[in-house]
């Protein structure tokens, strides 16, 4: 079996094309995924990416097909996904010059493409830790991007950030998500689904659109149960999205304040909060985090701490902490990795904060417990492990997403933008089908509030 070792041209013959649409990238929008890097340097980066790319897939689980015929993987086994490398010297350059900003830039140009992305992306993510061999490993700051200044979370930088993913339309959200414009892991009523991710990978469920509005809700209910949200509750919502969770809260006939930096996503939630009846009950502030003040019986966040970067975890919860009232709870959820790969990516510049996410980063339990124990008298007392449940989530949103094409179209958003999406949500997708990803439901209370820990 052959792979693209050398740096020929004439290896850049595409076969037949898996997807409907491959228009060229428009160099002004998207500079990077139109040019491939050229010269010396990327020559030999080049070569060194197509030698790495061949260890890495090596007894890999998908079948890897180049232009000249060559294979790797199974020829014989029709039923393993197909990543078709449509360019091997562009997808090697690129791989070479940027890792894996690299590799989702040319599935972005149509390097290399898949009938199944899912199946292709799953893999690679079941062995993300040894993909690079370990003595190469330690010179990836030395030849890869690093994060760019302007990204940090700041309290200046912050809303930009925010602003780059969550304002880019609410209408194209709304392509994809359900009617409670949720966007988060939902929770299932499928018992398939409630096992570790990282110790039982991929069940099956049979969840269909229609299901995931109920598993939104069914979601949101146990976290205000979990932070005790009830009549006279007065609660304090990190990250607002666009207004669910201040709605089922008011219903319980809580009063709410929330606060986010999206200003598109607040439009749309003071909206539906005044449609609901709920504006006596409800505040929707645009403000940081770190501004916030008051006293709080719960604080709840859905999935916003991923936003806030670990330099910033101490004011994070030391924020939550100055706020709750004596005997409240803290409820939050969030997506997590394990403590080693945290630890080994942490000044990793990747695809995702590239396109999707600038200035995000997952954090892990044993992090989260450590910042906690560090900064602030609070402390885990309950997680629900929720990975199954998120790639059915994420699936859903794909497979919706990738329906609705042409109303996504539509709203001025063109082919690349959405190859790029449909990366995003399948690479998220796979990282929680093969246990790399988590997402948990934690509670915390203060030491002098409760006793005893039901987190094992």
């Amino acid at each position: 079996m052959s792979s693209p070792a050398t740096d020929s041209d004439s290896h850049d013959t595409p076969p037949p094309a898996l997807d409907t649409d491959l228009t060229a990238a428009d160099a002004r929008r998207w500079p990077d995924v139109a040019d491939v890097p050229t010269g010396a340097a990327a020559r030999v980066r080049g070569r060194a990416a197509a030698w790495l790319f061949r260890h890495a897939t090596t007894g890999i689980g998908v079948r890897i097909e180049f232009p000249d015929g060559s294979r790797r993987g199974s020829k014989t086994d029709s039923v393993l996904p197909r990543m078709i490398v449509r360019r091997p010297v562009a997808f090697s350059r690129r791989v070479g010059s940027g890792g894996l900003i690299g590799f989702g830039e040319a599935f972005m140009a149509g390097d290399w493409t898949t009938d199944d992305l899912v199946g292709v992306l799953t893999p690679f993510a079941e062995r993300v830790a040894r993909l690079v061999p370990k003595p190469l490993q330690t010179l990836r700051a030395l030849v890869l991007p690093r994060h760019p200044a302007d990204e940090e979370n700041t309290a200046a930088n912050t809303r930009s950030n925010i602003a780059r993913h969550y304002d880019l339309s609410n209408d194209l959200f709304a392509t994809f998500l359900d009617e409670t414009m949720t966007y988060s892991s939902a929770l299932f009523d499928d018992p398939s689904l409630d096992a570790d991710a990282a110790k039982t990978p991929k069940p099956t469920s049979q969840a269909g659109f229609d299901d995931l509005a109920d598993a939104q809700r069914r979601k949101v209910d146990r976290l205000l149960d979990a932070a005790g949200v009830g009549p006279g509750s007065r609660v304090l919502e990190i990250g607002t999205g666009w207004g669910e969770l201040c709605l089922r809260a008011a219903a319980r006939g809580a009063t709410v304040r929330s606060v986010t930096l999206s200003s598109e996503q607040r439009e749309l939630a003071m909206q539906r909060v005044d449609e609901a009846g709920f504006a006596d009950r409800v505040q929707i502030d645009l403000l940081d985090y770190r501004s916030v003040t008051g006293t709080y019986d719960a604080v709840v966040s859905v999935e916003m701490i991923e936003a806030v970067g670990e330099k910033y975890w101490p004011i994070y919860f030391s924020t939550i902490d100055r706020v709750l009232a004596p005997g409240g709870r803290v409820a939050i959820q969030a997506i997590t990795m394990p403590h080693d790969r945290m630890r080994a990516s942490r000044n990793t510049y990747t695809w995702v904060h590239k396109y999707i996410f600038p200035g995000g980063q997952l954090t892990s339990l044993p992090a989260l417990r450590d910042v906690t124990a560090e900064h602030t008298r609070l402390r885990l007392r309950d997680n629900l492990s929720m990975g199954h449940h998120y790639a059915e989530t994420l699936r859903l949103w794909r497979e919706r997403f990738t329906a609705r094409r042409a109303d996504v179209e539509s709203l001025g958003f063109d082919s690349t933008f959405m190859r790029m999406w449909q990366f995003y949500l399948a690479y998220s997708e796979a990282g929680f089908r093969a246990g790399y990803l988590d997402v948990h439901q934690l509670v915390f209370t203060r030491d002098d509030d409760s006793a005893g820990s039901t987190d094992s």
